[in-house]
């Protein structure tokens, strides 16, 4: 049956603007991507694959001041009699996106400069947000949907943000949000879609695109959610803490991932699936070494019956605890993969490798 429109939010009109942005699955190099971190190691990269699981923001002009902010996809939905009450307001039922549009308040510029801000924003208008992944899924869903809510504010607001400036912001309220410190990597793939080495250096941050063809991707690759949602800032925060504290285990650890990331990226460039598998295994045998909790029963569990059917290799997809686990298999072994996979009770997520990344519709 056809999904019946809500009667309280404005259908999309000409007037809307709609941006969207794809998740991500990380194949190496995760959590070096947070700063300081990555400045210890030399040669620090993340490899990773935009996927065709999206995320969206819609914003409405409304007549009157009033804003609503719902979210699709958890059901939550709040209304603000006008931007003072959403700025004096302690209770934000959809807090990612009331923390955003706080971040585009009207304020004054530098000494001799313009305000800064909602520069276009006249009245009110409802921001409905959309995600496609499930929650908690280690696929870097709630930072892709920073970067579609961040884009469309921007578009609606008339704030000029390069796609640089839009990955900062996001990042940045997105640490503010879940009190931890927050990784790069995740916010690339949102922005450029596509197969991605993200190279972090004392010098900046650089993305490259890496030459796959996205139809190798979908071959090799079958993608497991759990069901178990978990929080990726608590067990990176753990790692976090335990290298700055200078366990030289974590710190090997990590010189070991780096050195797998570069080879990562490498492999794929060169199509080398042999390779690939290898160093899946590898990061992964790592990964789970670092704290406790970064696996679970269901997930050895799926790893070794999976490896049974005909998968090569398999890593949890984030910084583990539960959510998804992105297994390497040949090409005939997909379903039998897909079947063990759904008889241990975790669920198959179909995806593509999503190409364009952000993606923006302005009004008419």
């Amino acid at each position: 049956m056809p999904t019946m429109p809500d009667p309280r939010l404005p259908q999309a009109t000409a007037h809307s603007i709609h941006a969207q942005a794809p998740c991500r699955v990380d194949l190496a190099g995760g959590t070096l991507d947070l700063w300081p971190l990555y400045l210890f190691h030399e040669g620090a990269v993340t490899v990773n694959v935009a996927i065709s699981v999206m995320t969206s923001c819609r914003i409405t002009p409304v007549a009157g001041s009033s804003i609503t902010l719902k979210s699709a996809d958890t059901a939550v939905e709040h209304t603000y009699g006008d931007f003072d009450e959403l700025l004096s307001s302690r209770d934000h039922r959809h807090a990612l996106a009331a923390h955003l549009v706080r971040e585009f308040a009207p304020r004054p510029g530098a000494a001799g400069m313009p305000p800064v801000g909602m520069a276009g924003w006249k009245g009110g208008f409802v921001m409905e947000t959309h995600s496609e992944s499930p929650a908690g899924a280690g696929i870097s869903g709630s930072s892709a949907l920073m970067v579609s809510t961040t884009a469309a504010l921007a578009q609606f607001t008339g704030r000029k943000l390069d796609r640089e400036q839009i990955r900062e912001l996001a990042q940045n309220v997105e640490a503010q949000l879940i009190r931890v410190p927050t990784g790069c990597q995740d916010y690339y793939p949102a922005l450029y879609g596509g197969v991605s080495a993200i190279h972090l250096t004392p010098g900046g941050i650089r993305r490259e695109a890496l030459p796959v063809p996205p139809a190798e991707i979908h071959d090799r690759f079958v993608l497991g959610y759990t069901g178990a949602p978990r929080q990726s800032g608590i067990n990176n925060w753990e790692v976090f803490k335990a290298h700055i504290n200078g366990d030289r285990r974590v710190f090997r650890n990590f010189e070991e991932i780096a050195q797998i990331a570069r080879a990562m990226r490498a492999a794929l460039i060169a199509h080398d699936w042999k390779n690939v598998a290898r160093l899946l295994k590898e990061e992964w045998k790592l990964r789970r070494s670092n704290a406790p909790g970064i696996t679970t029963p269901l997930i050895d569990q799926m790893v070794a019956k999976t490896a049974r059917a005909g998968a090569r290799a398999a890593k949890v997809c984030g910084a583990g605890g539960g959510g998804c686990v992105i297994f390497l298999v040949e090409p005939d072994a997909r379903e039998r993969v897909a079947e063990v996979i759904t008889d241990l009770g975790a669920r198959v997520l179909p995806f593509r490798v999503d190409r364009k990344g952000l993606t923006i519709t302005k009004p008419q």
